[in-house]
């Protein structure tokens, strides 16, 4: 696909909320007691709100209930929570929405998951070779739902944009973002990163392999498979960082497919997080990219990782271009390992804070974002 055949679609969210980010402070003492193991976490509270800021004009607006200062649950919403759901915005058809979520939030309350996958595809490269913009591309492959694009800055850990599949939240379409419950449930959106990018140009994504077996430390918590990325995006602003994260959880997969990860940071740095016969195992980039999809590092060599058809195509792109995908490059690359399920692909400026995103594989419409770095 030539650069010149793409539509781009531009909404910049540089909200002075986000400008501001916190030291990445410890997380909030759990609740007493332990929930039943899912995809996103184990306590219990849960989340609050706590700031403003002005929804994006651009896009199709939500009607929100009327501001108030209860307490959130069943009953009235609290201001916050009521100005969060005010930045409620549609972007196109897909459909993709945007929300920008107002003050904090328990990272480790529970919400349980309306469905349970069977598998993720996924493609993910770290490219680095240009130090002044490196990049960090993603494809998600999955079943078609609704998607979020989340801007939160929560006042103890960094303002970061994430995506997020809403459908394991119950929303499964349009309507459901128009009813109460759906857009109270959509308060949960926080805990639910898919992939994202945080404030210090830290970013996450993941992809489903065919095993992975973490071990348990009796005196760590334990969060789910996703929710360990909103702990990497609140806590972490280098890859050193983000592997420190799962040093203090257990990770687990018992409601999600077994996953690895992607880190990278701003300097240039990227590693694959994965989890064999209850070890940890890191593999660090050593070159000016990394790629991975649904095979695991572990166990492999760069021979038998080039028998995946997108890993070899990944590769030897970035190979080529000697780690540099600047501007549209990036998202051409997704598209040509894009699969008949890709249901976003995003590229994340880990130093501009740009945020390219297209939904459905419409790559000749390209949405503009941008989250304040530094």
């Amino acid at each position: 696909m030539g650069n010149a055949s793409w539509t781009t679609v531009t909404l910049v969210l540089a909200v002075a909320a986000l400008a501001a980010c916190g030291g990445g402070g410890a997380p909030p003492a759990p609740a007493a007691g332990r929930g039943t193991p899912s995809l996103v976490g184990d306590a219990a509270p849960a989340p609050s709100a706590a700031a403003t800021s002005a929804p994006p004009a651009s896009t199709t607006p939500v009607s929100t209930p009327a501001a108030s200062g209860a307490a959130p649950g069943a009953g009235a919403l609290s201001r916050d929570q009521a100005a969060t759901l005010a930045t409620l915005r549609k972007v196109d058809d897909h459909p993709l929405w945007t929300m920008t979520y107002q003050g904090g939030y328990d990272r480790l309350a529970t919400v349980a998951p309306t469905l349970t996958p069977d598998a993720f595809g996924c493609s993910l490269f770290a490219a680095h070779g240009d130090p002044a913009d490196p990049v960090f591309g993603r494809n998600f492959d999955f079943d078609h739902q609704p998607a979020l694009l989340l801007f939160a800055s929560p006042p103890d850990g960094y303002a970061s944009v994430s995506m997020v599949d809403v459908s394991y939240l119950g929303l499964r379409s349009d309507a459901d973002f128009t009813t109460d419950a759906g857009r109270r449930a959509l308060l949960g959106a926080p805990l639910l990163p898919f992939d994202g990018m945080n404030a210090k140009g830290l970013v996450v994504g993941m992809a489903t392999v065919p095993e992975a077996k973490p071990g348990v430390d009796a005196g760590r918590r334990t969060v789910g498979s996703v929710r360990v990325q909103r702990l990497m995006l609140d806590e972490a602003a280098t890859v050193d960082e983000a592997i420190a994260v799962f040093g203090r959880y257990n990770v687990d997969f018992s409601d999600s497919p077994p996953l690895h990860y992607m880190v990278a940071d701003a300097a240039g740095r990227s590693a694959v997080i994965e989890f064999d016969r209850g070890e940890m195992v890191v593999r660090r980039g050593e070159g000016r990219w990394q790629a991975m999809t649904n095979f695991t590092l572990t166990g492999s060599t760069e021979e038998s990782r080039r028998a995946d058809q997108r890993y070899r195509t990944l590769s030897e792109a970035l190979d080529g271009s000697g780690g540099r995908a600047p501007g549209a490059r990036a998202m051409d690359l997704l598209a040509s390992v894009r699969q008949g399920h890709t249901q976003w692909s995003i590229v994340y400026g880990q130093k501009s804070g740009e945020v390219r995103l297209a939904t459905g594989q419409r790559y000749g419409t390209v949405h503009e974002f941008r989250l304040p770095v530094g």
